[in-house]
């Protein structure tokens, strides 16, 4: 296990003892961080005390970030809040009529998801987003690591490598600073995210990526008489990820599959899984679909982003934007 830094250890906080301590080990919890993220819930469960003690711990790690700065405290002014937005990051999906869709990239300190149909470019871009956040800032990136989530067995090194030195990387150090977690079920899947918090910091991780979100449950709770157990679990655990991402200020991508809504008779069918849990915890939420050779994306929800479209393409690089065909091609297809 990583070394945890002095000042976020657990017992720096009234009433953890080595004992409690060891509990919360047990659990995944190491660090204050992970005590502030983890639910009172899970707390409760690891040291054996009421819910009420877990809350009141839950507190105290809580308090204990605002007062090291690395968390808002319960009240702020709004142009207090603007100016601590303005200190944002954002790393680059590698096609600049994407970022200029989100703002200017992927933000940290939220949670941005992209659904779509099977080929319409959602692992493409957690592959990109690996390479992306690596570059320099002021080129696109964060110089920082990536934690990549693979649910469904789409995570592929060699197409990492490739988009790496497309894009003038060394393709082995990017390689270095991925680490990639095999999710084989929905509990395993829980688990890793909430182990995860001692290898963000460590790792100077930049940004972590779920690929996909809602496959796992979608497969294991099958009917009607599951779907209550099946949204409580996902809710837990999409709010487990955002907390994750407001607490260490990484970057946080899912994607999520469709399914086609029956009742639709005309325009298009296709739904994200996952229900109203999956969407109010996103930040900002895209629909992605295919376009011929190109790959069209519409900001669906976020806070302040307008509604609207930007086209990208898939090639050598990852997420590219479309080139100019010359006259002669268009006048010969």
């Amino acid at each position: 296990m990583e070394e945890v830094n002095e000042e976020l250890a657990l017992t720096t906080l009234p009433g953890v003892g080595p004992a409690t301590k060891q509990k919360l080990n047990d659990a995944g919890i190491y660090t204050i961080l992970d005590l502030a993220t983890a639910s009172p819930t899970d707390i409760a469960e690891a040291v054996d005390i009421d819910t009420s003690k877990a809350v009141e711990l839950n507190n105290k790690a809580r308090k204990k970030l605002v007062e090291m700065g690395k968390l808002e405290p319960d009240f702020i002014s709004a142009s207090d809040l603007l100016e601590k937005r303005k200190a944002i990051d954002r790393v680059s999906t590698g096609s600049r009529n994407l970022d200029d869709l989100l703002g200017g990239g992927i933000e940290t300190w939220a949670m941005t998801e992209f659904y779509g149909e099977f080929g319409s470019g959602k692992s493409q871009i957690c592959h990109t987003l690996c390479c992306t956040v690596q570059m320099p800032r002021g080129e696109g990136g964060l110089d920082g690591g990536a934690i990549y989530i693979d649910t469904e067995g789409t995570f592929r090194p060699e197409r990492v490598a490739e988009i790496a030195r497309a894009r003038g990387l060394d393709a082995q150090e990017v390689l270095k600073r991925i680490t990639v977690a095999r999710a084989y079920n929905s509990a395993h899947q829980e688990l890793i995210v909430k182990d995860m918090g001692r290898m963000i910091e460590p790792n100077g991780v930049k940004i972590v990526l779920l690929d996909s979100a809602v496959a796992h449950y979608r497969a294991e709770f099958l009917g009607r008489g599951t779907l209550a157990e099946r949204q409580q679990r996902l809710n837990r655990f999409m709010h487990q990820l955002l907390r994750t991402a407001e607490v260490y200020n990484v970057a946080v991508v899912v994607t999520n599959q469709v399914q086609a809504a029956p009742d639709t008779f005309f325009g298009d069918p296709s739904r994200p899984t996952g229900g109203h849990v999956v969407a109010h915890t996103s930040t900002y939420r895209l629909y992605l679909r295919k376009s011929g050779r190109n790959r069209i994306a519409r900001m669906v929800d976020s806070p302040y982003h307008p509604e609207r479209d930007a086209v990208f393409v898939l090639n050598e690089k990852g997420v590219d934007d479309p080139t100019e065909e010359s006259p002669r091609k268009r006048s010969s297809s």
